[in-house]
């Protein structure tokens, strides 16, 4: 008979049981995610490609096509449960929520690259997400770093280098309306930072040309 599943571990839980894991984590983090923040070198189109030609799963397991999003700018982020950045989803949701009105897409990506802190399930991911009030759209546990990296990140180190993949847990990465790369952050940076909010500002009022 195979063992029950464990339930995962709710919002309030999270600061006493993943009290040791996040402090780790977020002391390495603060070594490994401090890559150059704000604009980025303009892609130059190496591959032929733009962010609206890759797919991922949703945590539902539905297709989360991101060509769906065409013409719109977008935020991707590499999220996980048990890490000292995990707050940030409260300022993840409410950029969304500030922002997707006016023409915004956020993709949250969990990944247990860095640290071994996202070890759960999808199902166990999307519960606890539901803790922060998560409305984004989630794609399913992903890797997002080295050669086995999902595709969209493969594609974003061809047309970046190497050194534009995360280095952490909760790297940012703007999507300007002609779906190529247009800004990048590291984890330490806040989703509602100013220089976050200027940079989505620019992207919205660019044209898709741009």
């Amino acid at each position: 008979m195979d063992e029950p599943e464990m339930p995962y571990m709710p919002r309030r839980s999270f600061a006493a049981a993943a009290f040791m894991v996040a402090m780790g984590g977020y002391y390495l983090g603060r070594l490994t995610g401090t890559a150059h923040a704000g604009p980025i070198a303009q892609a130059k189109g190496k591959t032929g490609m733009r962010a609206f030609d890759f797919e991922f799963t949703s945590i539902d397991g539905a297709p989360l096509r991101l060509k769906d999003f065409s013409g719109r700018p977008m935020l991707v982020v590499n999220t996980a449960s048990f890490c000292g950045y995990t707050p940030q989803y409260e300022g993840l949701e409410a950029l969304w929520r500030a922002y997707r009105d006016k023409g915004l897409v956020l993709v949250g990506v969990p990944s247990d690259d860095f640290g071994g802190q996202e070890p759960g399930t999808n199902a166990q991911i999307k519960q606890f997400c539901e803790g922060f009030d998560v409305s984004f759209p989630l794609a399913e546990k992903n890797v997002v770093a080295g050669a086995k990296a999902h595709p969209f990140y493969r594609w974003l180190a061809a047309e970046l280098g190497e050194g534009a993949l995360p280095r952490w847990n909760f790297f940012k990465y703007l999507i300007g309306r002609n779906g190529m790369p247009r800004a990048a952050w590291p984890s330490r940076v806040e989703p509602m930072s100013e220089e976050v909010r200027k940079a989505v500002d620019a992207a919205l009022a660019a044209s898709a040309d741009a």
